[in-house]
């Protein structure tokens, strides 16, 4: 089998510490990181905050510009590349999946933000004027407590990173009727977790309704009632969005795709592909997709 989809962990950003946090000034991140133009794939959350020049980035198939005052934030697994014009400035900040495990009783407490989501469209947003200078000195308090030796200093890093997402969650950058959205029915919610658990291997709502304890009709009612999609619909979606994340590594064939995926076979995989997309895997390939 060929190489595996370019995946960036934090070690290769920054030196390696036993904490997994990497913080940093932005045009000192681009400066250093120049080969991050290509597609890549984070295996950490990734969070940026522009304050100043403009180009344009991708994440998972959706298209940004960027500009001052935008932050974005990706969560482990998803597709990112950029594409800047000028001079960038802002802050930077990579965190591990347990960097916070420990210090939280409630281990999907990040789930609860509205703009830590699968769906890109809710990962990208515009600091409103109201908090655009005190996010700005949080994320130089961050600076300033990452380059510490205290022994309390990872505990600060938390309660600073914290801080900015509960501010930024309830300031009015966050749309309201999709933050609203994100509080679907508990069902619901833990429907898409589930999905992003198995979908390589369940792909019938028969199943998630099992280990969810709900008939499937009702689950198929809950989720056209709270994201206007059949539950057979939220789970082809996510077969796809990690198809078109494995199709953009080019050392990666169409079989090989179609075997991690677990479908039967290429044609199979060719067939669900082109009937959800309307192009086949080759097509996708060769179109401007990023």
């Amino acid at each position: 089998m060929h190489g595996s989809f370019p995946r960036l962990d934090i070690g290769p950003l920054s030196e390696y510490r036993e904490d997994h946090i990497m913080i940093a000034r932005f045009s000192d991140y681009v400066h250093e990181h120049q080969s991050l133009i290509f597609p890549h794939r984070h295996s950490f959350y990734h969070l940026v905050l522009f304050t100043e020049g403009s180009g344009r980035h991708t994440i998972d198939f959706h298209h940004f510009q960027a500009k001052p005052y935008q932050i974005y934030f990706m969560i482990p697994g998803q597709v990112h590349t950029w594409d800047f014009e000028g001079d960038m400035e802002g802050y930077v900040v990579n965190f591990s999946d347990s960097f916070f495990k420990s210090f939280l009783l409630q281990p999907e407490y990040l789930d609860s933000f509205s703009f830590l989501d699968q769906d890109s469209s809710n990962n990208v947003l515009t600091l409103s004027e109201s908090v655009r200078a005190h996010v700005c000195r949080l994320f130089e308090e961050l600076l300033s407590q990452n380059a510490r030796a205290s022994a309390l200093r990872d505990d600060m890093v938390r309660v600073l990173l914290l801080q900015i997402f509960l501010i930024i969650e309830q300031s009015d950058s966050v749309d309201r009727k999709k933050n609203a959205e994100k509080g679907k029915n508990a069902t619901v919610r833990n429907f898409m977790r589930l999905i992003d658990k198995h979908y390589d291997r369940l792909r019938l709502p028969g199943q998630y309704a099992e280990m969810l304890n709900v008939t499937p009709n009702h689950l198929n009612a809950l989720c056209k009632e709270h994201v206007g999609m059949q539950a057979g619909e939220l789970i082809r979606n996510r077969i796809v969005l990690e198809a078109k994340r494995l199709l953009i590594n080019l050392d990666l064939t169409v079989s090989e795709i179609a075997y991690k995926l677990n479908f039967n076979d290429n044609s199979y995989f060719t067939k669900f592909f082109r009937k959800e997309t309307g192009m086949t895997p080759e097509d996708f390939r060769k179109s401007p997709a990023l």
